[in-house]
């Protein structure tokens, strides 16, 4: 009989293995940059769920990234220069849309283990998962202010169901790290572990339930993720505000200053 062709072949920016039965675990794969979202592993993501939700060999997927971090977010030095016309402002959003939408949908459960440090696109999938493991070294940024955008991607969505409006809003406006055991504590993470017990707590909890009954546990994650989908305006609404955003002064100073590494030198006049 021929041996069964391998699904995961040919992805450039993502490495599969299964770390146990019934359990796909995916890495993010640039390492040499911290796992930093680039188009290529962007688009790999956008299109990867459907793959895995027809996927009858696995049950449950490990999200983590390879080697020193989780995931750096986007490339900084790319950000500025998405965003020149119209057609772009409008492919992005509708990519980072798909992006969220894509994960939501997916009917299987996905663990995500984040460690050191997690921004922006990747923070995105790393939050969404239904089981969150960190580890106390995590640093979680959303960013998007620091940078001069609002706070799209999944933020407004998500964030306040998780740990409430008064965290939320703390976190989202200020851009400061939330660092692994406080977003547990919190109610951002599931479970805090020390780094080196980190891959075995997602193994461990991904086999529990690939062990459980399939059928039961994809309703109820969709049952679950009808809240996300309710709260859907919230998304569309703050990621158009952030492409806005993208074409205004504030993003060009962020980005400068954080090429040179420097406070943001902000106009104090706003239009709102």
């Amino acid at each position: 009989m021929a041996k069964k062709k391998d699904p995961y072949t040919g992805y450039k920016a993502l490495k599969f293995d299964r770390p146990a039965d019934r359990v796909l675990r995916v890495s993010l794969n640039r390492p040499e940059v911290f796992n930093a979202v680039s188009p290529t592993m962007h688009d790999e993501l956008i299109n990867l769920w459907a793959k895995i939700d027809k996927d009858d060999d696995t049950s449950v997927v490990i999200l983590c990234g390879a080697g020193k971090a989780f995931s750096a977010g986007a490339d900084i030095n790319d950000a500025g220069q998405l965003y020149k016309d119209f057609n772009e402002v409008m492919k992005t959003w509708r990519g980072i849309h798909d992006h969220v939408y894509n994960f939501i949908n997916f009917s299987k459960p996905v663990v995500s283990a984040m460690h050191n440090v997690a921004v922006g696109a990747g923070l995105t999938l790393g939050v969404l998962a239904d089981v969150v493991i960190v580890s106390p070294d995590l640093r979680i940024i959303d960013g998007h202010t620091r940078v001069g955008v609002t706070a799209g991607d999944h933020s407004a969505m998500i964030w306040p169901l998780l740990c409430g409006m008064a965290k939320a809003k703390y976190y989202l406006l200020s851009s400061k790290p939330l660092m692994g055991e406080e977003a547990e504590r919190i109610g951002v993470a599931t479970f805090c572990v020390p780094l080196d017990e980190l891959q075995d707590k997602a193994v461990e909890v991904a086999k529990d339930l690939a062990m459980m009954p399939p059928t039961a546990v994809r309703t109820t994650k969709y049952s679950l993720n009808n809240w996300l989908r309710t709260f859907g305006p919230h998304l569309d609404a703050s990621l158009g505000l952030e492409m806005l955003g993208w074409t205004g002064h504030e993003s060009k100073e962020g980005v400068k200053s954080l090429q040179e590494k420097r406070d943001g030198d902000w106009d104090p006049y706003s239009p709102m």
